[in-house]
C-alpha cells in the first residue's frame, strides 16, 4: 500500500486541524498533525468515509476527466450500475446508454452484464469442496483492502474472482478488437464511471490482477450534468441494454448475497457495520454461513461519495426501472464449467503496514510497550492529541511517530499537581 496511488486526498488549504475525519477512519489512517490532518498513505484504503463527513470539505477524491483521453481512437464507457439510478425521469436504461453515446464515447458495455456473468460464475464456485467458509465477496475494493490490512486471516475467504469493473473491461476490449480488427489495444480506451473514490484507486492499484484493463476512471457526479443534458433531447434510443434485475440489483447493498441463490448468506453496508461483521467472523461467532457480501458505502455502490443523489431514492428508482427487465439477461452457455478469464491473475496480498516488528519477538515486546503506555494513559480517547484514540497515541509513540506530551489531559494534570 505504501506505494499507492490513492484517489482520496486533502486539501491543506481547507483543513481545519478538527477531530472529525481520525474518530471515523476505518484504519486509523489519519492524525492530526501541525495544526492540519495528514493521511497515511501506507493504511488509507481509499474508502471515502473521511469526505463524507468533513464539514470543511477538507478531503476530496480525484478522478479522471473524459477530455484527457481524446487522443484514443476507440472509447468505451463502463457505466456502474449506480449510475441508472441517479437521474429521475428515466423509464429505459437504454436512454442512458444512448446518451453516453452522444457525449463522445465509441462503444458502451455495461458493467451490470458483467455483474450477472461474474454472478453465474460465483453460483459455480460455491459449488466446489472444502472452500473457507463463509464465502467473502471481493466486489468493493474497500472491503477487500481493509480485509488485507485489519484482517489477514480473512484474506483466503475473498472470493477469487474479478470484480465486475474488471471482468467487463477484459470483455469489452475483446469485443472491441473482434469488430474492430484495425484497431490495437493501444488504440482503446476503457473509462469506468465510478460511484466511488476506493473503485478508482482499484485503477491505479488493481486487486488480484497484474494489471487493470480499465484506462480510467471517471466521477458519476463530474459527467452527471453533461450526461444529463443528452439524455433528454434522445426520443428513439437504439436498444443497447442487455441488463436483467440481477445486474441492476447490484448497486444496492444485497443484491449479489441474494443472487447466489442461497438462504445462508449475509448482507451489510457502512463501514463500521462491515467491520463489526468481520470481527464476528474472525472470531468464530457467526455460523452456517455461506457467503457475505459486504459494501462499504451505506446503501452499497448507490451510496458512494461519488453520486449526486440519495442512496434511498437512487434504490427505489432501480427498483422501478426493473419491473418489465427478465431475471439475467446473460448466462454463460458451459453447464458447468468456470472460465478462467474471470479468475484472479494473483492472490491478494497482506498489507503488513500494521505489524509492528517482522521479527516475532520484537513484535511481542513492543506490543507490550504500546499496553504499559496505553495503562498511564486517560482512555477517553478525546481525540485531542491528533490520534483517533489512547490505544493509537500510544502506538504511535513507540512508533516514534508522537510523544508522551502529546496528551493534552495529562499534561494538564501534571500541571494541577505542580
Amino acid at each position: 500500500m505504501l506505494n499507492n496511488k490513492h484517489s482520496v486526498t486533502l486539501d491543506l488549504s481547507r483543513c481545519k486541524g478538527c477531530t472529525n475525519c481520525i474518530k471515523r477512519c476505518p484504519t486509523e489512517a489519519i492524525r492530526v498533525r501541525e495544526g492540519h490532518a495528514i493521511i497515511k498513505e501506507d493504511m488509507c484504503i481509499d474508502c471515502g468515509e473521511c469526505i463524507r463527513l468533513c464539514p470543511y470539505k477538507a478531503k476530496k477524491a480525484t478522478y479522471d476527466r473524459f477530455e484527457d483521453f481524446a487522443d484514443y481512437k476507440y472509447k468505451i464507457a463502463l457505466p456502474a450500475p449506480a449510475l441508472y439510478g441517479q437521474f429521475e425521469d428515466i423509464e429505459d436504461v437504454d436512454n442512458i446508454l444512448n446518451a453516453l453515446l452522444e457525449c463522445g464515447f465509441d462503444a458502451v458495455y455495461e458493467v451490470s452484464k458483467a455483474a450477472e456473468l461474474v454472478t453465474e460464475h460465483t453460483r459455480r464456485y460455491m459449488k466446489k469442496s472444502d472452500l473457507p467458509m463463509p464465502i467473502i465477496s471481493s466486489a468493493c475494493p474497500a472491503i477487500v483492502r481493509l480485509i488485507s490490512l485489519r484482517f489477514p486471516c480473512l484474506v483466503d475467504n475473498l472470493l477469487p474472482l474479478m470484480p465486475p469493473i474488471e471482468y467487463a473491461a477484459r470483455q469489452a476490449r475483446k469485443e472491441a478488437l473482434e469488430a474492430h480488427p484495425e484497431l490495437s489495444d493501444e488504440d482503446i480506451c476503457v473509462l469506468f464511471l465510478s460511484p466511488c473514490p476506493a473503485k478508482i484507486s482499484y485503477i491505479k492499484n488493481p486487486l488480484g490482477v497484474n494489471q487493470s484493463a480499465v484506462t480510467g476512471g471517471l466521477a458519476i457526479s463530474d459527467f452527471y450534468f453533461k450526461l444529463r443534458s443528452k439524455y433528454r433531447n434522445i426520443e428513439e434510443p437504439k436498444a443497447l441494454s442487455t441488463t436483467g434485475i440481477i445486474g441492476l440489483n447490484w448497486a444496492g447493498s444485497g443484491g449479489e448475497a441474494t443472487s447466489i441463490l442461497s438462504d445462508k448468506y449475509l448482507a451489510a453496508d457502512g463501514i463500521e457495520n462491515c467491520i463489526r461483521i468481520l470481527d464476528e467472523i474472525e472470531n468464530g461467532s457467526m455460523h452456517d454461513l455461506e457467503f457475505v457480501e459486504l459494501n462499504a458505502c451505506i446503501g452499497g455502490c448507490v451510496g458512494g461519495t461519488l453520486t449526486v443523489e440519495n442512496p434511498f431514492i437512487a434504490k427505489a428508482r432501480l427498483r422501478s426501472l426493473r419491473k418489465y427487465l427478465p431475471i439475467s439477461g446473460n448466462r454463460i452457455e458451459d453447464d458447468e464449467a468456470l472460465t478462467p478469464d474471470v479468475f484472479y491473475d494473483r492472490g491478494i496480498d497482506n498489507n503488513t503496514s500494521c505489524v509492528l516488528s517482522e521479527d516475532r519477538f520484537t513484535a511481542i515486546a513492543k506490543m507490550a510497550e504500546i499496553e504499559e503506555i496505553y495503562k498511564d494513559l486517560p482512555h477517553l480517547d478525546c481525540g485531542s492529541c491528533g490520534a483517533p484514540n489512547c490505544h493509537a497515541l500510544a502506538e504511535d509513540i513507540i512508533k516514534n511517530e508522537a510523544k508522551l506530551g502529546d496528551c493534552l489531559i495529562q499534561l494538564r494534570d501534571k500541571q494541577n499537581k505542580s
